[in-house]
Order: C-alpha cells, then sequence, then structure tokens
C-alpha cells in the first residue's frame, strides 16, 4: 500500500515492501509503531544483543514521523525557565541536557548509518509580537547564564528582515544546532539500519491486543508475538489499544503544503537556508526542500474533518508571511495526526514491569521523540534512571477523557487563537 499523497511519500527513498505477521513468533521485546520512538528504540536494543520484533499497523514512518515539519530543535518543548518554576532547577537542568542530547542524537544517527535525509543546519525562532521578541532575547541570556549554553543568539528585527523576506517578525533566536531534514528519509533510514541489525519489522500488522504476563502475548489479525518485553510507540495513533493511557494525549491535526521549486527566489525568502517556526500558539513553520521548495505548515482546524481544499487552507497562512508567493503553483499538500498532552511534555511511563509506552512529544517530535527510543531501550535493559527523570513528569488526562477531550481542546485553541492575533 502506498503512502499517503504528499511531498515526503513523492520524495521517498526506495524502500522494499515488508511482510506482515504470519504466526507465532518468540522475541526478547516486541515494538509496537515503527515511527521514530520504535525504530530508534529497536535500534539500540538490537546492538545490545536483544532479539527485536517490530509490528506497524501501515508502513514505517506511516504517522507524524513521515509526515511532520522537518525541523529539528533543541531542548524540551517548554522553555528552560518555565521548567525551573514547576520542576525545580535541578529537574529543569537534567531534561535541558537530555534536550541537548535528543539532537546530537539525531545528527549521530543520521552519520552513523549514512541516512539520506537532506539534513540542513539552521533552526530560526521568530518573534510573532513585540513582547516575544523580549521574551527570547532573555531566553538566550538565561541559557547562557544558568545552562553555559551558547550554541545560539537573539536576531535583532532589522537582521531578521535580512534573513527572512517578511515584515511579520519583530526579532528572533537562531540556534546554531538546530537543524532541518526529511523526515520520512529519516524513519526510513533508521529502519534499514535497524534491519541491518536483525530486527524484525512486519508492515500492515495492526496490534489487536497485548497481555501483560511475563512473556507477554502481542495479537494481530493473522499472528502473536510472544515477547519478554514490550514497547508501546504509537504516539497519536494509539487509537483504542491502551486506554489507560490514550487520555493523557490528544491527536490533533497539522497542515503542509509544498510549492513548486522556487529556483533562485528561494534563497531570497529564506537567506541562510534555515528552518523557521514562530512564536504564535498556532504557530507557522516553514523551510526549504532539497530541490528548492517551500514546505510551510500552519493553519487553525477545529474540526476533526480535514479541510475539503488543502492547499487552500495553508496557502492562506503562508501569504500571510509571503504576500510575494501568490502567483506560485502549490504542488503538494497533506495533513498528519500529532498528539499532544495537557502540560506540552512527553508522556512516558510503564503499564506494567515488562511493558512501557513514550508518546505525547506535542510537536518537538523529531529529537524528543528519537530520544524516547534510546530511553526506552535503556529502561528495557534495566538501566531505567534517564528514562525516569521523562516517567516522572506528571501528565494529566484531558478532562472527560477520551470522549469528551475534543470541545474542550477546541475552546482552548480559539482562545489562544485569538490572543495570537492581539498586538
Amino acid at each position: 500500500m502506498a503512502y499517503p499523497p504528499s511531498y515526503y511519500a513523492a520524495t521517498a527513498n526506495d524502500a522494499p515492501a515488508i511482510l506482515a505477521l504470519k504466526g507465532e513468533v518468540s522475541s526478547d521485546v516486541c515494538v509496537i509503531g515503527a515511527g521514530y520512538t520504535g525504530l530508534t528504540a529497536a535500534l539500540h536494543l538490537a546492538e545490545r544483543g536483544y532479539k527485536v520484533t517490530v509490528l506497524e499497523a501501515e508502513r514505517i514512518g506511516w504517522g507524524a514521523s513521515g509526515r511532520n515539519g522537518g525541523q529539528l530543535g533543541v531542548g524540551q518543548r517548554k522553555d528552560q525557565r518555565e521548567l525551573e518554576m514547576r520542576l525545580g532547577k535541578e529537574w529543569a537542568h537534567r531534561l535541558w541536557d537530555l534536550g541537548v542530547e535528543s539532537n546530537a542524537l539525531v545528527k549521530h544517527l543520521i552519520a552513523r548509518h549514512e541516512i539520506d535525509c537532506d539534513l540542513k543546519p539552521g533552526l530560526l525562532q521568530a518573534a510573532w509580537k513585540p513582547g516575544d521578541a523580549v521574551w527570547l532575547q532573555s531566553e538566550v541570556e538565561h541559557l547562557a547564564k544558568e545552562y553555559d549554553y551558547t550554541k545560539m543568539r537573539y536576531v535583532p528585527r532589522d537582521e531578521m528582515h535580512a534573513m527572512v523576506a517578511t515584515q511579520c517578525y519583530h526579532g528572533g533566536i537562531l540556534e546554531e544546532a538546530g537543524a532541518h531534514l526529511h523526515p520520512l528519509n529519516y524513519a526510513l533510514g533508521l529502519a534499514r539500519a535497524a534491519r541491518e541489525k536483525g530486527v524484525a519489522i512486519h508492515e500492515k500488522t495492526r496490534v489487536l491486543d497485548v497481555t501483560h504476563e511475563d512473556p507477554a502475548t502481542v495479537k494481530t489479525a493473522n499472528g502473536t508475538v510472544r515477547a519478554r518485553h514490550v514497547v508501546l510507540a504509537c504516539n497519536a495513533y494509539l487509537g483504542k489499544l491502551e486506554p489507560r493511557v490514550a487520555g493523557a494525549i490528544m491527536p490533533i491535526n497539522n497542515f503542509l503544503l509544498a510549492t513548486e521549486p522556487l529556483g533562485e527566489e528561494a534563497r531570497k525568502l529564506i537567506r541562510d537556508d534555515v528552518c523557521v517556526q514562530d512564536t504564535k500558539f498556532v504557530i507557522d513553520y516553514y523551510r526549504l526542500s532539497a530541490d528548492g521548495r517551500l514546505i510551510f505548515g500552519g493553519g487553525e482546524s477545529y474540526s476533526p474533518n480535514l479541510p475539503q481544499d488543502l492547499a487552500a487552507f495553508v496557502r492562506k497562512p503562508m501569504l500571510r508571511v509571503f504576500p510575494q508567493l501568490a502567483d506560485k503553483r502549490i504542488d503538494y499538500a497533506w495533513s498528519g495526526a500529532v498528539a499532544i498532552t495537557l502540560k506540552r511534555m512527553p508522556h512516558f511511563g510503564r503499564l506494567a514491569p515488562n511493558v512501557i509506552f513514550a508518546h505525547g512529544y506535542s510537536g518537538q517530535g523529531i529529537n524528543i521523540a528519537t530520544l524516547g527510543g534510546k530511553l526506552a531501550a535503556e529502561a528495557v535493559a534495566g538501566q531505567a534512571e534517564r528514562f525516569d527523570v521523562m516517567a516522572n513528569l506528571k501528565t494529566p488526562k484531558f478532562p472527560g477523557g477520551t470522549l469528551l477531550r475534543y470541545p474542550g481542546l477546541v475552546a482552548g485553541m480559539i482562545f489562544y487563537a485569538l490572543k495570537d492575533r492581539l498586538p
């Protein structure tokens, strides 16, 4: 079965279709989900000598791992001063260290396994309001003073206008360690590396039930895996598989487009070929592809149904930033679900001594989801201290559980979207 239409699917590296699971197999670890978390967990476990089976309901990188904006950040989803206030400085420092490691881990895996995914350096965080610029500048100063982190600098308004061809922004942060990449090809590269280490991956194999005895039994329509450990790595596509944790995450749709190739005009839009994200609650995020297209993500949707015309839907916020693209053709438009949590921090934990989960990346998925896989592998191997730094974060469930959580989310999104429009 083909991937959902997108620029990424159209430019994906060749990858063989992998057979579905049939019959009964035994494994040390069964990983459910072949996105960044599941694939990275499988790869690290195989390198430790574990026999690993990965079960994927659709195709490798089918969900957010193959459809996202391709932006590789540094740190956690929430800024460090907020984490310090919520959790104390010691815990916040440990989270920061893991966040920095997550960025380096992605680059290490790409280099070590020679993953062809158009990795390019640089991430620019753009201030949508004047007050946001003040906050970004103080964030740079705080990280330098309290964390000895100097790989980012504040960019004043005039320089922002030279770097990005728009008048929308009041300043920004240039993150030297930030980067951007082709997300589906990154996932396919992780899968290739895992298979080369002996991991068995089965596509089109939806898990129907997981029992938590030792060994655990993972049931699919046409097969069963018996495993000493299970890693649940489904994120926004968890569905009804595990109701005990489903209420802590909310799947929401993101929307993206890719323009026609822009030629020389591409570098006039984004001078240094960095990726850009703004400070709005409903953010715009964009970058240039390897072949010179603008890949732009944005737009507000308060319905569980997708807009009828995705290209027109995303084109509106794109033209708010770049009105000079009004006559450019839109070649691709697509959507995909990400999982958010109420506090916008990941949700890690255990359902049984031999069943762990990691999800809820809230838009910080490439680096933190990759790290989540590594930490899950450490936890399976009995080294759970770093996994527990994340697992000990309190993640409340959405009010109303999985049935009534959506109306509350809509109300909140409308409120914060209105705040985006205020000066």
